[in-house]
């Protein structure tokens, strides 16, 4: 591999993740004042990474493999960090964290074999939701009255704004994830034959 200054930002992304969720799940507002514009530091590696990589032609295998995967462990560090202080339902936090690393799976996995992938307009719109999502949530946590508003005080939530917002990202996860498998029914076919042969070897 070879450091590449998309690749450092890269890395740089996966480094601040931990560093972001331990201060933004502290009880303190000025901790999660500081987790917040660590997150949004580690958001702004990922356009630049990818506008320095485009603007300078140096595209790698490796960072088409771990731009994606630094992506999501970001946006599924967020979305625990939710739910683990009760702003978001588990059940949501699930179901999103499993369909996109199935998914970025699937994806290293085409780029590994050298394969074309289908990526619908939907699962665009889906990455921009989610991570609209995320900080609309982290810049609302940041207001001192925010916790008049916690999952447990106030069950069982489905109407309030945050669980409405997260219910429609929750949704086009979902249904984004389905069309990518079916668009890409062939490589899913390929994943589950080779897993089968390795796992009766």
């Amino acid at each position: 591999m070879k450091l590449t200054v998309p690749n450092q930002l890269t890395i740089l992304r996966i480094i601040l993740t931990p560093i972001f969720l331990y201060f933004f799940i502290q009880n303190s507002l000025a901790d999660k004042f500081i987790g917040t514009l660590i997150f949004s530091i580690a958001a702004a590696t990922d356009w630049y990474d990818g506008y320095i990589a485009r603007r300078l032609n140096i595209v790698s295998r490796w960072g088409q493999f771990m731009d994606p995967l630094a992506d999501k462990i970001l946006i599924s560090a967020a979305l625990i960090g939710f739910a683990y202080l009760g702003y978001v339902y588990w059940w949501m936090v699930i179901l999103i964290v499993f369909r996109d690393f199935l998914i970025t799976f699937l994806r290293m996995y085409a780029l590994h074999r050298g394969k074309s992938i289908f990526t619908s307009y939907l699962a665009k719109w889906k990455t921009f939701t989610q991570m609209l999502a995320v900080f609309i949530l982290l810049i609302y946590l940041n207001f001192p009255n925010a916790d008049i508003y916690h999952l447990e005080i106030y069950p069982p939530g489905y109407s309030h704004w945050i669980t409405i917002l997260y219910l429609v990202v929750t949704t086009l996860t979902v249904v984004s994830g389905l069309l990518y498998l079916i668009e890409n029914r062939s490589h899913v076919v390929e994943v589950v034959k080779r897993t089968v042969k390795l796992f009766y070897r």
